[in-house]
């Protein structure tokens, strides 16, 4: 399975200790140049930036169309990163893509692609014993005033039989 990441799940899961576990459930990452460069490069020295500069298991590709990767973004509004990631996975025939940001991932369900973010990756991870306190991770994640859904959280923990946090 090809699987492309935005900057924001790589980014939250590296500052919960979690990225490492995210190989469990994608052996390979790819990532567009834009969000390498938006993490590691333009992100230096900060959360995530090392990790994901380390990770042999996420690779760097670049969108081959930039034209429509520019005329995308003025159409969408949305960030280069994001649209990069959508493209990247089109243009490498993935159905899979790891975004959060609510508004790109409804651009990536309308390209009939498959999304999850921080809160879905930490389900499947909870699913696979990768990881065994679900609250704390979720706890962790509103401390660092991660934007979230709390309806999904509440919905999350429900889900596995946990009270509300």
């Amino acid at each position: 399975m090809i699987v492309v990441s935005d900057s924001s799940p790589l980014i939250t899961l590296s500052r919960i200790d979690c990225l490492d576990l995210v190989r469990t459930l994608f052996p390979l990452i790819h990532v567009p140049t834009e969000v390498y460069n938006e993490v590691v490069i333009a992100g230096a020295g900060l959360p995530g930036a090392q990790e994901v500069a380390n990770a042999s298991w996420i690779r760097v590709a670049g969108v081959d169309d930039t034209e429509a990767l520019q005329a995308a973004i003025e159409e969408t509004g949305l960030g280069a990163g994001e649209v990069a990631v959508i493209q990247l996975a089109q243009q490498m025939g993935s159905s899979v893509v790891l975004i959060d940001e609510r508004k790109a991932r409804r651009y990536a369900e309308r390209e009939n692609l498959i999304c999850f973010g921080c809160v879905g990756i930490l389900e499947m991870l909870y699913q696979n014993e990768s990881v065994t306190d679900l609250p704390e991770c979720y706890r962790q994640l509103l401390e660092m005033d991660f934007r979230i859904d709390t309806k999904a959280l509440r919905s999350s923990l429900e889900k596995f039989g946990f009270r509300p946090l």
